[in-house]
């Protein structure tokens, strides 16, 4: 797999009321093409900057973002975004939704038949068949997940981007939007960057685990490899030595080797 996306000395710097914040510092990151990588960390270690930096929504202060060997500068389609926050337009269909993503990116060069064709396509990729017509009211906080994910997926990005997709669902809804989002990375062979708080997520879903040490100044404390069969199968995982032995070190790289100051003192 070829070097897809990388990260040269990223540093990031905020100015405040307060002064000068250093949010990120010396970050080095490659991610391969195809590959699933899961960004972890306490609270205020840089996760969604290192994310938005990648997405071109911020500039870094110092240093230089790469995708597919061009530098990044502002955000492309190339680079779609999943977050937290669904974000659809309340206005308008699950369809439309997706068709308004669609149309950006091909609206020049493919047909208004095959434009409605793409947008169909990838709500089906989810499971919305039967959704296409319906309003964001009308469905569920998982569903409008899933619209989101077939919005990003129909601009058919290089690099996937998502900053806690799950993260405002019930357990059984993450779990179930999950197993669909490794299904659906298996069949597209998307390249994926997704920032998580939650360790088993990141366990169950990753090629590969950064953890990120606390801010500020925070950088790339230690990659992790996943090395789990695919497809994962979380029953099975559960109780399988090798799953509870990387989840261990990503417990002890968060709760002991980087934990906030005041809870070292407790």
């Amino acid at each position: 797999m070829r070097d897809f996306v990388k990260l040269e000395n990223i540093e990031m710097t905020f100015i405040s009321k307060r002064g000068e914040f250093t949010a990120l510092r010396d970050v080095n990151l490659v991610v391969k093409e195809g590959e699933f990588v899961s960004v972890i960390g306490h609270s205020g270690c840089g996760k969604s900057t290192v994310l938005n930096i990648v997405a071109g929504l911020l500039d870094a202060t110092s240093g230089v973002a790469l995708c597919a060997g061009r530098e990044i500068k502002g955000p492309g389609p190339e680079r779609a975004v999943v977050f937290q926050n669904h974000s659809l337009l309340p206005w308008l269909t699950c369809h439309q939704n997706v068709f308004l993503a669609v149309e950006s990116v091909f609206g020049k060069v493919v047909s208004h038949t095959q434009l409605h064709e793409r947008t169909h396509e990838a709500l089906s990729l989810v499971g919305l068949d039967d959704a296409t017509l319906k309003y964001p009211h009308e469905i569920s906080g998982g569903m409008k997940q899933r619209v989101g994910i077939a919005r990003a997926l129909a601009m058919e990005p290089k690099v996937l981007l998502m900053d806690e997709p799950f993260g405002a669902l019930d357990a059984l809804t993450r779990a179930h939007l999950q197993d669909e989002l490794s299904r659906i990375v298996a069949r597209t062979q998307a390249t994926v960057v997704m920032v998580t708080h939650d360790v088993d997520e990141a366990v169950l879903l990753s090629d590969r685990i950064v953890m990120m040490s606390n801010g500020p100044a925070a950088t790339v404390g230690q990659i992790l490899n996943v090395n789990l069969a695919r497809p994962r199968d979380r029953v099975a995982l559960a109780n399988d030595a090798q799953y509870m032995r990387i989840r261990g070190e990503v417990l002890s790289f968060l709760y002991e080797k980087h934990r906030n100051p005041d809870q070292r003192a407790a």
